[in-house]
């Protein structure tokens, strides 16, 4: 028994099955190439083995805690920690126990694929998780995990990642990015540069957080001028120190604004004294979105806006849990509007490169497509957190390439803080590209040897270049 088909997410017409098996054949084994995400860079500096299969698959992954906590488990059970220090579940099998007790919820979920395909690939398992086989799964991963063969450096080579990108806040100092660059392994692991904690006036610790950075700089961020000249120092630490290539800002909004000097110096004031109103808040997050474009044309770091997550949305779990506990949940967002005093002021600069997600799907065909269709700065990420599936995917490239083509996006990201999932996630983005690619070979849009090229560039050739990797 397998617990993959070998053909899933294929046509289900033979002729075109065919042809996609064997475009993704060409692809399956290309170097990844993972420009945006949240594992640990601490993984791979220090090289210890992972602690245990729920600490692996379980407590970290909101994907997985989400669902269960859906049907009413405790995150506390899940080992989730509390913001207080409070107790939760500590005994891994236990909380292993609870999880593949629950493990017919994911069914037909992309979460489903990504640990099946783990469970397989990685741990060459061959039977299903319940909780029958609950003890017998655990026993088997935790084994696997106290062998040197499963050390984060040594899944790094054997999952054939070229390059991966971690995240951090514009205030760290980079300990585990030093730690791996001062070390003899030779992995390439760079870091982003986030500035929401620097940026966002409505973060509680937002005027801390711009003194530390003056701390660190040694500008006088108490002004605007000193504030600004300590981001462009941040920035230049982050390239020089992780290596960095891209910028990611996390906003709940995609707008931006392009301020006269005296009214963005005027905000700024309000904002470190916390005084803002809330669209005042949105207004300097916007404007600063715009100068962050302007610096990225200076510094050459790639943008990128992930907008529209309604964070936190369950008071109760973010008051005992804290922030990114899976209740951050999509909304409605504007682009047209949105991008249009950023897109003015330096969208026609060919220097810049600013790349564009959603998690409101309706934008891809009536906003996102069309606007990466005509300004020369913008390309298109792929499907993003809840659309990150085999029908979001199909669905981005459904809703995009008429208008946008396959050359204003930038192939696969994905975007995660599960280690295992990885080669997972870019096994999904590869066979629905290259479903889809068959289809429009099948139906006269596309000859066959440009499939395969496009294959090509879908699964590595654009993310390397749009990310500069």
């Amino acid at each position: 028994m397998t617990l993959l088909d070998e053909d899933r997410l294929f046509p289900t017409d033979h002729g075109l099955r065919a042809l996609a098996r064997q475009l993704y054949d060409t692809v399956k084994d290309l170097p990844i190439i993972s420009p945006h995400g949240h594992t640990d860079p601490r993984w791979y500096a220090e090289d210890q083995a992972f602690p245990d299969p729920a600490q692996l698959f379980v407590t970290p992954d909101h994907y997985v805690f989400r669902m269960l906590a859906s049907q009413g488990v405790a995150l506390t059970d899940l080992g989730v920690p509390r913001v207080d220090g409070g107790a939760t579940e500590t005994d891994g099998r236990e909380i292993w126990r609870l999880f593949a007790s629950h493990y017919h919820l994911f069914r037909g979920t992309p979460s489903r694929l990504w640990l099946d395909h783990s469970f397989q690939h990685v741990f060459g398992i061959d039977r299903r998780l319940s909780a029958e086989t609950a003890d017998w799964y655990y026993d088997h991963i935790a084994d696997c995990l106290a062998r040197p063969e499963f050390r984060p450096r040594a899944l790094f080579e054997r999952f054939n990642i070229e390059a991966i990108s971690t995240t951090e806040p514009a205030t760290d100092d980079l300990r585990w990015h030093r730690m791996i660059r001062d070390s003899e392994w030779n992995g390439r692991v760079i870091t982003a540069y986030r500035p929401d904690g620097v940026i966002d006036p409505e973060m509680a610790e937002f005027a801390d957080n711009v003194a530390l950075m003056g701390e660190q700089t040694g500008f006088d961020t108490s002004t605007w001028a000193g504030y600004l000249d300590a981001h462009r120092a941040r920035r230049a630490f982050f390239k020089e120190v992780g290596g960095a290539t891209s910028t990611d800002h996390g906003h709940a909004s995609a707008r931006t604004e392009d301020l006269p000097h005296d009214e963005a110096e005027a905000l700024f004031a309000k904002a470190l004294a916390g005084t803002c109103s809330a669209d005042e808040a949105d207004a300097f997050r916007g404007h600063m979105l715009t100068e962050m474009a302007r610096m990225s044309i200076e510094d050459g770091l790639v943008m990128q806006i992930h907008p529209g997550s309604r964070r936190n949305h369950n008071d109760a779990v973010m008051a005992a849990h804290g922030r990114d506990k899976g209740y951050d949940i999509p909304g409605r967002t504007d682009y047209v509007t949105a991008l249009r005093p950023l897109l003015n002021a330096v969208g026609m600069d060919k220097r810049l490169t600013l790349i564009l997600f959603t998690l409101d799907e309706t934008s891809y065909a009536r906003e996102l497509a069309p606007l990466a269709g005509a300004w020369p700065c913008l390309r298109l990420g792929p499907a993003w957190w809840f659309h990150d599936s085999a029908e979001g995917m199909r669905r981005f490239r459904e809703m995009t390439t008429e208008t946008a083509g396959f050359y204003n996006t930038v192939g696969f990201n994905d975007d995660t803080r599960a280690f295992c999932s990885i080669p997972a996630r870019h096994d999904v983005a590869r066979r629905v590209d290259c479903a889809y690619l068959a289809t429009l070979v099948g139906t006269g849009r596309l000859a066959e040897d440009e499939a395969h090229e496009v294959a090509h560039d879908l699964t590595y050739g654009l993310a390397k270049r749009a990310y500069k990797l």
